[in-house]
């Protein structure tokens, strides 16, 4: 079992407390300083957790370039002022970033138990089957 350290710990908590600010200025009609907040906190704690390089590693691969510029562009923006026009971008920045991971986390939240029966319902099922299968994003 692979031991967890304080630093990756602490990025955690800086991750969740990003996605948390981010819900947040997104609940009060895109507060532009709960957004930049989460914006930064949520970097931070990626790069805590897997570490300064491997985050830039992951940033700047040469496929994922234009997902790097739309997320990173998108966050600028909203720096800037034009929250809701930043985090659209960013959103889709973000989907591009991290369409591989999501089959992984369908297959994985399949197996929760009541998020997977909620996955299981007609409507959803058909969405959550075309996400779960690898190499589906292109299609969605």
């Amino acid at each position: 079992m692979m031991q967890v350290t304080d630093f990756q710990k602490i990025g955690v908590g800086l991750a969740g407390f990003g996605i948390a600010f981010l819900f947040l200025g997104v609940m009060f009609l895109f507060d532009k300083g709960l957004l930049a907040i989460g914006n930064i906190l949520f970097l931070a704690g990626l790069a805590f957790v897997i570490g300064l390089e491997r985050t830039a590693r992951f940033f700047f691969q040469k496929h994922k370039v234009k997902a790097t510029g739309f997320f990173l562009g998108g966050i600028l923006v909203v720096l800037l002022g034009w929250p809701m026009v930043g985090m659209c971008v960013e959103m889709y920045g973000f989907f591009l970033l991290f369409s591989g991971f999501f089959p992984v986390a369908v297959n994985f939240l399949r197996r929760v138990p009541v998020i997977g029966t909620i996955l299981n319902l007609p409507g959803i099922r058909s969405f959550a089957d075309r996400v779960g299968e690898s190499g589906s994003m292109d299609k969605v």
